[in-house]
């Protein structure tokens, strides 16, 4: 495992509408936290930061543009330089022009982080593996809610991120903890 010095970190859908109450019971509450780690390390070294915004179509979406859920966090706002993509399906790729940018620049080592891990995470790096950039999942700088599989049974955040994790390592990506991106980061 070898960090690049041009890896790119993807922040997927950090708006202040996925911290609605509606969007009901969420896993890993240390999420954010472990992102701003990953976000303060490639500000520091100069590696490419990538914003993911959601812009639904639906006007009962938490990412409707025509309220404040669409906005990024404050935590998690762009900085000068730092690319945005907007989106209007899960599939960060999809007709974005992140591949093609990502191309242009030289960049095919990927760190995917953000909401939610069975969603727009998952979407995104399937298609990342797909399109053969080497994608890192950080498995704590995700998070997703509880839901109701197709049969109707409830199921809990925890194992709905533990699937979604496992239906993309070793098929789409390599899912590893933060620390261990930065400790890879740190020994470079």
């Amino acid at each position: 495992m070898e960090l690049k010095t041009n890896a790119a970190l993807i922040i997927i859908d950090q708006q202040k509408g996925i911290l609605e109450p509606r969007l009901g019971r969420r896993n890993n509450p240390q999420a954010e936290a472990r992102i701003l780690e990953l976000l303060e390390h490639w500000r520091r070294t100069g590696r490419p930061v990538i914003h993911v915004q959601h812009l639904s179509r639906s006007p009962d979406s938490v990412f409707w543009p025509q309220q404040s859920g669409v906005e990024f966090q404050e935590r998690f706002r762009p900085s000068a330089g730092e690319q945005l993509i907007q989106k209007q399906v899960p599939d960060a790729f999809c007709a974005t022009g992140l591949e093609a940018g990502l191309r242009e620049a030289g960049i095919d080592q990927l760190v995917i982080v953000g909401v939610a891990t069975n969603n727009s995470v998952e979407s995104t790096a399937r298609t990342a593996g797909n399109l053969g950039f080497d994608a890192w999942v950080a498995e704590d700088a995700c998070f997703t809610f509880d839901k109701a599989d197709y049969f109707g049974n409830a199921r809990c955040a925890e194992d709905v991120h533990a699937m979604s994790l496992g239906n993309l390592h070793g098929e789409y990506a390599t899912v590893v903890s933060s620390a261990q991106i930065l400790m890879t980061a740190v020994n470079l």
